[in-house]
């Protein structure tokens, strides 16, 4: 993949205007052919200069203007075409001088067109003024015939540039003698592809609001251990990843001197501070060196507009039909260096000052603090605060249901510098559904499980209690805030996993769920056992959307403390789960504050196929012992979540068992064959 930086104009085209018999077409010619024509046509044509013999190493097209062979028309067209347009004047004729502003830059404001699509002036005229300000056109005043006159007329020139500020750079040149003439057309290709004005505001000498926003999020995120400081080794890691060059010693003491001298704040216990690092982008901008800030502007994502490339934010992501997207480990590494660096306090959780400064890299948090994050994962239950193993989960969940969303705040963090590489190193896109299902286990990580029932059926009780510790706080609370999502991770045979529960209401029996509230790794079906006429939505749901699928379906039923009453329906979830080949239906109650729930749902979801024998073998088998005494002693009556992962494997195993013995006949067959 290798590391991202946001690429510049792929070609520069550069317009010459100017008055009559100033030299603009001596200019082109004398630079082609590196001599003086002696006889010079009205107008030069188009001419291309080859990427390799350029000092930016693009391709520039060059286009000369003549009053005399065009129109007024044909002007505005080639104005809007042009990336960059050369004012020529001759220093010897006060009068063209004088025209700069009282006709050429009046006309270049007047004819532009921000969308550089060549559709003429009229739609520019239309718009007015106000939009030739907002996206202005740069322009070098280019002073020719400089071989003729013995002073220079640059005083003149840099007292038009105050009042214009698209102008970039002045230069004095001569076709005649050559003079200036290359420096001239590298000028031009610098205010291209190195703009003054989205970086410098000349009237008041200091940096745009838009580049000083940047820069000081570039700041931020190579200020590694958060002191608001740079030291030595992290400004040695900045060098390197925007230049790819260490910064020598003798050199970084000579820029820190240079800092100090000029603010005394610059620098503080020998390390550089955001106003040093602000004030050294400035000198490189007043000495010319814009070079230098776009570099780094542009290694950090930002185009010429100083906004982030949606290339740099959403790298292309191949995700095939039936594959999710989860954490890597270097993603998650990198997210776990990032929240250490923000938890101040290092009590291992982040308060909302901590949340806030963390995201201050970002145009805004991925998630609100109080009604998202806090109810979505696990927190610190004295605190209310976000703990590291809940901010891994939330960027979990957000990876699985919006990568996309992932990919653009890793980046905001600065993911593609520290790690050197675009972000998608820190996604992982696992295999696809139906190779699990043939395998008859699943390689994934991370499973959505839909908890669907009717409003009042306690599944929103439900998905909170995965996040809680002591289920017995959530009894009689008022669940307000409408967070769709819950995430917790459990164990899955020793493994860890995240197990995602979506909350889905179905306020009506017949009311119909979209394909996406219907496609997860396990459904849970909701219905609670006190309420006689709860049973019938998710008995409907099952045989609508579900018996016919090869999603795992538990059947779930709440508040179990209370009276269970008769369900108003054909046959009694019990009977309903012998009947469609299901487990019998798990009995769930806040108050017992027993979570196996969510162990068997996320085992459920990582051995799909497999869930189909474990039910037969169920059906024959353990029915019998549950109705023996020998039950109780081997501990599947117990709601233990030890003891059902040991009954669980004493399953998996007799199966494997089974396996391996039809297999060793099989082949021992085929031998005496």
């Amino acid at each position: 993949m290798g590391q991202y930086t946001a690429t510049q104009r792929k070609n520069v085209r550069i317009l010459l205007v100017g008055d009559a018999g100033v030299g603009k077409t001596s200019l082109i010619l004398s630079l082609v052919s590196e001599e003086y024509p002696e006889e010079v046509p009205p107008r030069a044509e188009e001419i291309t200069i080859p990427a390799n013999v350029t000092p930016e190493q693009v391709p520039t097209s060059i286009v000369d203007f003549s009053a005399v062979e065009q129109t007024e028309e044909a002007l505005a067209a080639e104005i809007n075409k042009a990336h960059v347009v050369c004012i020529v004047y001759a220093v010897d004729d006060d009068d063209s001088l004088d025209r700069i502003t009282s006709h050429w830059l009046p006309l270049v404001r007047a004819k532009c067109n921000p969308s550089l699509d060549g559709e003429g002036d009229a739609e520019a005229e239309a718009e007015g003024d106000t939009q030739c300000e907002s996206v202005r056109k740069p322009i070098v005043l280019v002073g020719n015939k400089i071989d003729l006159i013995d002073y220079s007329t640059m005083d003149s020139v840099l007292a038009i540039m105050e009042d214009y500020p698209e102008i970039e750079s002045c230069v004095e040149c001569s076709a005649k003698t050559l003079h200036n003439i290359s420096e001239m057309f590298y000028y031009a290709q610098k205010a291209v592809l190195h703009p003054t004005s989205p970086l410098y505001m000349m009237e008041e000498q200091e940096l745009t609001s838009a580049c000083k926003k940047s820069l000081v999020r570039i700041f931020k995120i190579c200020d590694i251990d958060g002191d608001n400081l740079l030291n030595d080794y992290e400004l040695n890691l900045f060098q390197r990843r925007c230049f790819n060059t260490p910064l020598q010693p003798q050199i970084l003491d000579e820029v820190k001197v240079v800092i100090q001298k000029n603010v005394p704040d610059g620098i503080y216990n020998d390390a550089v501070t955001l106003k040093g690092f602000l004030f050294l982008h400035c000198l490189f901008i007043q000495r010319g060196r814009n070079e230098t800030t776009w570099a780094v502007l542009r290694r950090f994502g930002y185009n010429d507009q100083l906004e982030m490339c949606q290339e740099y934010l959403r790298p292309p992501l191949k995700i095939p039909p039936g594959s999710s997207t989860e954490l890597s480990h270097r993603g998650q590494q990198f997210l776990i260096a990032v929240f250490e660096r923000y938890d101040r306090d290092g009590d291992g959780a982040l308060s909302p000052e901590e949340h806030k400064m963390l995201f201050s890299t970002c145009p805004a948090a991925p998630w609100s603090y109080s009604t998202d994050i806090r109810k979505s994962c696990p927190i610190n239950e004295t605190t209310g605060w976000v703990t590291l193993h809940g901010w891994l989960c939330r960027w979990t969940l957000m990876t699985l249901i919006d990568v996309v969303k992932t990919t653009e705040y890793l980046a905001y963090l600065g993911f593609n510098v520290h790690e050197n590489d675009s972000q998608l190193a820190a996604i992982h896109v696992t295999r696809e559904r139906r190779i699990d299902l043939a395998k008859r286990q699943s390689s994934r990580s991370v499973y959505k499980c839909h908890v669907i029932g009717p409003k009042g059926s306690g599944k929103t009780g439900m998905c909170r209690g995965f996040l809680v510790e002591d289920m017995h706080k959530l009894i009689g609370k008022e669940f307000k805030t409408n967070v769709v999502h819950c995430i917790n991770s459990v164990q899955v045979y020793g493994q860890e996993k995240h197990l995602i529960l979506r909350d889905i209401d179905v306020r009506h029996a017949l009311d119909p769920l979209q394909p996406q509230e219907v496609n997860c790794d396990v459904a849970c079906l909701v219905f609670d056992s006190s309420n006689p006429r709860s049973f019938e939505y998710v008995a409907r749901i099952y045989i609508k959307y579900y018996a016919e699928s090869k999603i795992p379906v538990m059947i779930v039923g709440t508040k179990c403390d209370m009276d269970e009453r008769r369900q108003d329906y054909l046959m009694q979830p019990a009977e309903f789960c012998e009947k469609y080949k299901l487990l019998p239906p798990h009995l769930f109650s806040l108050k017992t504050n027993k979570k196996e729930l969510y162990t068997k749902l996320a085992t459920m979801a990582a051995f799909p196929r497999f869930q189909a024998a474990w039910i037969l073998f169920y059906k024959h088998r353990l029915v019998q012992l549950w109705e023996s005494a020998h039950l109780r002693q081997f501990g599947l009556m117990t709601e233990d979540p030890k003891l059902w992962w040991k009954a669980g494997l004493g399953v998996a195993a007799a199966t494997m068992l089974g396996f391996i013995v039809l297999k060793t006949i099989s082949a021992a067959g085929a031998h005496s064959r």
